[in-house]
């Protein structure tokens, strides 16, 4: 079998045990990846900056009793430092070169993975489409009219199109949630301060983004997540200290659980039955391996939680360009898109009282919710409420008759004043997936489940979220259902290796 099969046919845990056993070298696995990269690249594009010769080097220095020793990886193109790799953010604004490398990263390198790419994402991460000026469009390797998802597309597609098992991915409002979904990935989004952000920040839009991977795999999920979990000196917070690894988790049976069903749009807006039936899946599977499951309302997850979302992103975005601005030394608003332009105009009309408020109404609902739902072991909901878009159908170039109905919706009593822009803004996204903010907002974990393929060909999954803190009921609970349905062994259709 040709290394290249081998890349396409394991996951990292088994590419890492080849190398252990001496059956295959560091450097096999990472020229297989560059040249399935090349292959792929003009289908996909998901590539910011290729690290080829950095990572054949790599290769060769590798100890290889490392735990992922030699198994190729990517790393997304936004709010991480890689010493001397230029992270652009999927802008036009000219790239930040770190002389460090962030906490994360490091405990990637001391793990044994080799970064072959950085990987592409929309611009600062503000969409859930991976498509930007500075990049252009990535597709889905499934069916490359379609996204990928965001902000974490260009990883989702790296790992869907064979050339990497894992990848890194960052999740401020479903960006690694959406790609998964979109991709037939696994994507954990992980409790807040469970991996560090340290030292290039200490927390991102209040506490919402976290950094994790997306992969083909649970016990890739979880391994990586035990080589890089753990607070370092400098995080603001740390998530509640696991009883045992996340590995073992995953590698057990999760018991009866009692489980909770979220069928509802916060908005009242369209779900598919597309989406109704990739839960519908997950509520089979769940009964299958022989949990309750019992269906549930959460009626103060609505407009006014999104509004108040909103405006804590965009008040976000202000303040990302003006920290842009004094980095290169000149105003970036003519650098960057009309949507990144349009946002951080409007964080800049908020006063500090409304964002604060709005903030303390997100922790307050956030409270309300964990109360509410601390009798399950997880709740199950859609990650998106239609298949994978058609690339460019996020395009924005004017406030559409959906996207008006969403605003509507939204109630934003003051800022409907800057109503078209504000469409112009959303892009969408809140029709395509309003769900996965809530566990950003609540700081909860949740894990994308692939058990989904729609009668198009295209992967739908949906969500799992647990606890605070608790990452080993979810991974054990996705293990479990990742083996009775086999979704394990499903691959994109996209140029087979031989």
């Amino acid at each position: 079998m040709s290394i290249e099969r081998v890349l396409w046919e394991q996951d990292a845990t088994g590419l890492a045990e080849l190398v252990h056993k001496g059956e295959i070298s560091p450097r096999e696995l990472v020229d297989a990846a560059i040249a399935r990269a090349e292959a792929t690249r003009t289908d996909i594009n998901a590539i910011a900056t290729p690290l080829y010769d950095a990572a054949r080097a790599r290769a060769k220095a590798i100890d290889r009793k490392q735990p992922l020793a030699g198994v190729p990886f990517a790393l997304k193109d936004l709010g991480i430092g890689i010493k001397g790799v230029p992270i652009h953010g999927g802008s036009r604004i000219p790239a930040f070169t770190a002389d460090f490398n962030s906490v994360m990263v490091e405990r990637y390198l001391a793990a044994g993975l080799i970064p072959i790419a950085t990987s592409t994402s929309p611009e600062h991460g503000l969409r859930l489409m991976t498509e930007s000026a500075r990049f252009g469009i990535t597709r889905n390797p499934w069916n490359t009219g379609h996204t990928t998802g965001g902000s974490s597309g260009g990883s989702a597609a790296l790992v869907a199109a064979g050339v990497v098992p894992a990848a890194h991915a960052s999740d401020g409002g479903g960006s690694i949630r959406v790609p998964s979904a979109c991709s037939g990935l696994v994507g954990l989004k992980t409790s807040r301060g469970r991996v560090p952000l340290t030292p290039l920040t200490s927390e991102s839009w209040y506490g919402m983004v976290v950094d994790h991977a997306v992969s083909r795999s649970v016990r890739d999920t979880a391994l990586l997540l035990d080589l890089t979990h753990g607070a370092d000196p400098l995080s603001p917070y740390a998530a509640r200290e696991p009883k045992g690894s996340f590995a073992a988790a995953a590698a057990r049976d999760p018991g009866r659980l009692s489980l909770a069903v979220y069928r509802k749009s916060p908005l009242g807006l369209p779900i598919s039955a597309e989406t109704i039936e990739a839960l519908d899946t997950a509520v089979a599977l769940a009964r299958e391996g022989g949990h309750t499951v019992e269906e549930i309302d959460l009626p103060y997850i609505g407009r006014d939680f999104i509004a108040n979302f909103c405006k804590s992103v965009a008040s976000a975005v202000a303040g990302m360009m003006r920290a842009e601005a004094k980095r290169v030394g000149r105003p970036v608003t003519g650098e960057v898109e009309r949507a990144t332009r349009v946002l951080g105009g409007l964080g800049e009309m908020l006063s500090a009282g409304e964002v604060y408020d709005a903030v303390q109404r997100l922790n307050a609902t956030a409270r309300q919710m964990i109360e509410d739902t601390a009798r399950f072991d997880a709740v199950l909901m859609p990650i998106i409420a239609h298949p994978p878009l058609a690339c460019g159908a996020m395009d924005p170039k004017g406030a559409d008759e959906l996207v008006e109905n969403v605003l509507d919706k939204l109630h934003l009593t003051r800022l409907l004043r800057i109503k078209s822009f504000f469409g112009q803004l959303m892009d969408k996204s809140l029709w395509f997936t309003p769900w996965p903010a809530i566990h950003n907002v609540s700081g909860q974990p949740s894990i994308a489940l692939p058990v989904h393929v729609t009668a198009g060909g295209l992967p739908l999954g949906i969500q799992a979220a647990g606890r605070p803190g608790d990452e080993e009921t979810l991974l054990s609970l996705a293990a479990q259902m990742e083996k009775i349905s086999g979704w394990l062994k499903r691959r994109a259709p996209l140029k087979v290796p031989g």
